[in-house]
């Protein structure tokens, strides 16, 4: 029996010992020296712990701000009058001329009248034959049919209007109602009368990471941000509106309901994750213990951070409340000490049964 007790007292103590050499998220971080932040080194990795404090909050929305600056490419240009180009239908009216504006008589309907504008940019048109429609303005083509014209007609009155408009486009693909070509008009189309026209899908879309590309370039927009801006669409456009399913954080530990959260605008606050995650775990959780960690793109060049929460004081979360967090991040909240230990000592006593039972097995024999 003196075997069998010596053994499990051993067996604890080395169990003690090596629980004390295992770092978890549950522990706290203490931050050396004082300093506000610094590299730490957690088993082979290595972070940066920086605390969530008023002036931390102030330079990232500063930064924020810059980021959503509207970029000049979209911002300075402004379209210009709409020209006619292939695939236009065009209606052609000559006042007190039937004849030429409806050639088969009142029971014609309109859009057969109209006079569809060929590959090649060239329309035909009575008396003066082809006229070259493609790159001019509706302006600009009834002034040139008038003066053909006059040759045949006197003082003839032209009015050139647009039928359909097929030549010049933009896409709006993802996570739209209706993922279709929007054509553009002699009306200036915005990004927002875009987004209008083909819906988006409310349980999917993702506002605040629409992909505009502009001849060969991608602009990274936010709805919500750029809501008063007015950005003009033009000719070859290509909107994505991408899918929320990229768009996640993730609330683990001492909450009431852990798991992954999306978000639709465009960010959410620390204390709108810890809400939705039903809020910390009152008997279990560490006040001290609330971290949001977010990962680098490249480990090898630039550490992980981590932003930590002492969340004891209720002040605390008001500082959460303008804490911006990031698609992927982690908001982690650790375990009381009094929980660990708890826990710890529950996943002890079957490993001790075991060795008491080892041992007497042993002096059995």
């Amino acid at each position: 029996m003196k075997l069998s007790s010596r053994s499990a007292v051993i067996a604890l103590s080395v169990t003690l010992g090596l629980s004390g050499c295992i770092w978890s998220p549950g522990q706290h971080m203490a931050r050396s020296g004082g300093s506000d932040t610094g590299i730490r080194t957690v088993g082979n990795d290595q972070l940066d712990l920086i605390p969530i404090t008023p002036k931390l909050i102030a330079m990232e929305r500063a930064s924020r701000v810059d980021a959503h600056a509207l970029p000049p490419a979209l911002a300075d240009w402004r379209p210009s009058d709409y020209t006619i180009g292939p695939g236009d239908v065009l209606y052609i009216t000559v006042w007190d001329h039937p004849e030429l504006t409806v050639p088969a008589g009142a029971q014609q309907q309109l859009n057969a009248a109209g006079r569809h504008v060929q590959a090649d940019g060239n329309l035909f048109y009575p008396y003066i034959g082809t006229v070259k429609a493609a790159g001019q303005t509706p302006e600009q083509l009834r002034q040139a049919i008038t003066t053909r014209l006059a040759r045949y007609i006197e003082s003839p009155q032209v009015d050139v209007s647009i039928l359909t408009y097929a030549s010049q486009r933009v896409w709006v693909t993802g996570a739209a109602a209706n993922a279709a070509t929007v054509p553009l008009t002699t009306v200036p189309l915005t990004l927002n009368d875009a987004i209008s026209q083909s819906g988006i899908n409310p349980t999917q879309a993702d506002l605040s990471g629409l992909r505009l590309t502009r001849d060969g370039v991608t602009y990274t927009l936010d709805l919500d941000q750029q809501a008063r801006d007015a950005i003009y669409l033009r000719d070859g456009d290509h909107l994505y509106i991408p899918f929320l399913d990229a768009k996640e954080v993730f609330v683990v530990g001492e909450v009431m309901q852990p798991g992954a959260l999306d978000f639709r605008t465009g960010s959410i606050s620390l204390s709108q994750a810890i809400g939705r995650a039903r809020g910390l775990a009152q008997i279990s959780a560490s006040g001290n213990a609330v971290y949001v960690i977010r990962g680098s793109r490249d480990l090898e060049t630039a550490p992980s951070v981590v932003y930590q929460l002492e969340a004891k004081s209720p002040a605390a979360f008001a500082v959460a409340s303008q804490f911006e967090l990031l698609p992927g991040d982690v908001v982690f909240v650790g375990a009381a000490g009094i929980t660990r230990w708890n826990r710890f000592v529950t996943q002890l006593l079957p490993f001790s049964s075991i060795i008491r039972n080892a041992a007497g097995t042993s002096n059995d024999i």
